[in-house]
């Protein structure tokens, strides 16, 4: 069996894998519920804060130390 070969098989069974394991936690009502509640808890706070981070993050790589527009300083009053 080849390297390519055996990749091939592999992601074949994991996929098979993942298939079958998705089919027995919809079928199954408590595993349904504790997958819904996990998935919530992740939409709800995983995914927000991993997002700011990126944001954050994002423009601290951009040189940027104020906000989007540029400081008015006033002139002579």
């Amino acid at each position: 069996m080849t390297q390519r070969s055996a990749e091939k098989f592999a992601n074949l069974v994991m996929g098979a894998a993942a298939v079958a394991g998705t089919y027995y936690v919809l079928k199954t009502p408590q595993l349904r519920r504790v997958a819904w509640r996990l998935l919530v808890m992740a939409l709800t706070g995983t995914v927000p804060t991993w997002v700011s981070q990126e944001i954050k993050n994002g423009w601290e790589a951009s040189g940027r130390t104020s906000g989007p527009y540029p400081r008015h300083t006033p002139t002579g009053s």
